[in-house]
């Protein structure tokens, strides 16, 4: 380390959000810049720990090299830092914004100080490096004659398309919706990433020879059994979009929405797009969010943004301490109180609750029917006489994803499920179909971004070990 007494002379600092007042008047990123000589010394907090739990499976799932990174920051070798920061991660600039964050849970310093602002670091190296042209193709030194269908372009996917390409495959990527990127895309307000971040990302991509191919629905109007004669072999990389549903009287009601719909639509329209379906907006309304994850934070920022009336966020589970639980103790990622972005620009927030049943008038939703519960011996039981209801116009279901969605693709091609309803796979991330690989969310269930890219290359090195043994897809299942 540069500095070896760095943690004990600076305190922790990151980037300020901007004034609520303002940033919810707009779409745009609600960090205000970090200043170079900031990262610097943040860097210098990085101390000489011996064992860097930040970069084990536990605190990176892609294992970044970060304290390397972070010594080279402090010494403005920035360049180097890059090297380091690519050398594990296809897409530091996605997870720099977006991944909350285990390495600084797991970082040693966080024993009894503020742990290392590892993630502002890492997606300001990043940013330098595209600004100053650092991020250029990597061109493979031969090609294989090999060809490899991906099939979801979200990170996982696009993870092990450029690691496959830079293997020398030919690849191929689908993506049902018309723009690549997945929740990415659409899911992830632009708030939090706005969009160029992906187009610069697939513009290297491009270069390096992957091919995309939108508003191509696999299972649909293709085939899997078609791809599998077509490609030596096939990676599903398709999410876990299967929303949780709220089964309870009144759910069919007008007005009420699963949040992905709602996420989406919008950012549908913040690219420039004619909205044909119904327009969803909180505008003027009361709206209830139901589920207190970061999908319903996400909800939340849009709310605000559309200039909603009120708003209440619901969570069944009761409220987190508000430091670590003894539960969770370091370098586990900790169960505590978290309060978002979203949170900061004004929500009301009830802990505890659960939603009995929707009523309406004129078949749109007026009122919302809940209790308080407590949780007993594994079960939530309803509180005695703690039912109340509330007036709502709109009502958001952000209650988080149960798996893959298995009606279509997956279950036409006959892949395996395990117990948790995602697709089995076997070390090499190999389905029961030989020449069929899945990764991510998929294989996975809804996890963190970090996990989907680290997923992606996984299975992007067992499709790699597959082909180079010789072995095609096409020659088994013809």
């Amino acid at each position: 380390m540069a500095d070896p007494k760095g943690f004990m002379k600076f305190a922790r600092e990151g980037p300020k959000r901007r004034p609520v007042e303002l940033r919810v008047l707009d779409w745009k990123e609600f960090y205000e810049p970090f200043s170079e000589e900031k990262l610097q010394t943040q860097g210098a907090r990085c101390m000489d720990c011996g064992v860097p739990f930040c970069q084990s499976t536990n605190g990176c799932p892609v294992v970044n090299l970060i304290p390397e990174w972070n010594d080279l920051v402090h010494r403005g070798r920035w360049h180097g830092a890059l090297k380091a920061l690519h050398s594990t991660n296809n897409f530091p600039e996605f997870t720099g914004r977006l991944c909350p964050a285990p390495c600084e849970s797991a970082c040693v310093l966080g024993i009894n100080s503020d742990p290392v602002s590892i993630r502002v670091i890492e997606w300001n190296i990043i940013d330098r490096g595209f600004n100053e042209g650092l991020v250029q193709p990597i061109l493979p030194t031969g090609k294989t004659g090999k060809t490899v269908a991906i099939v979801g372009s979200g990170p996982a996917g696009l993870a092990a398309a450029q690691q496959l390409a830079r293997a020398g495959h030919t690849v191929t990527l689908f993506e049902k919706a018309d723009r690549i990127g997945g929740l990415l895309r659409y899911g992830i307000p632009d708030f939090k990433m706005e969009k160029w971040v992906i187009d610069r990302r697939l513009e290297q991509m491009q270069a390096e020879g992957v091919i995309f191919k939108t508003n191509v629905n696999v299972g649909k109007d293709i085939s899997g059994e078609e791809l599998r004669r077509e490609f030596d072999v096939i990676g599903l990389t398709l999410g876990a979009e299967q929303a949780r549903e709220l089964p309870i009287p009144g759910r069919e009601l007008k007005g009420i929405h699963l949040a992905m719909d709602y996420l989406t639509q919008q950012n549908k329209r913040n690219a420039g797009d004619r909205i044909t379906d119904e327009p969803i907006t909180a505008k003027g309304k009361r709206v209830v969010i139901i589920g207190g994850g970061d999908t319903g934070s996400d909800c939340l920022g849009t709310t605000h943004r559309h200039g909603c009336s009120e708003v209440h966020q619901f969570e069944l589970l009761p409220e987190p301490p508000p430091e670590r639980a003894d539960s969770t103790p370091w370098p586990l990622w900790p169960m505590q109180l978290r309060t978002s972005h979203a949170h900061e620009e004004g929500c009301d927030r009830q802990w505890s609750v659960s939603t009995t049943k929707f009523a309406g008038h004129n078949g749109h939703v007026t009122k919302l029917h809940a209790s308080r519960v407590k949780f007993e011996n594994g079960k939530f039981t309803p509180i005695p006489n703690s039912d109340f209801q509330m007036d709502v116009d709109l009502v958001l279901l952000a209650m988080g994803f149960t798996g893959p969605v298995k009606n279509g693709l997956l279950d036409s091609l006959g892949v395996k499920y395990d117990q948790r309803g995602a697709v089995a796979v076997d070390e090499n991330f190999m389905t029961n179909l030989d020449g069929v690989f899945a990764g991510g969310d998929t294989k996975r269930g809804a996890s963190l971004i970090v996990w989907a890219i680290a997923e992606g290359r996984k299975m992007a090195a067992g499709v790699d070990k597959y082909l180079h043994s010789g072995k095609s897809a096409k020659k088994s299942f013809s």
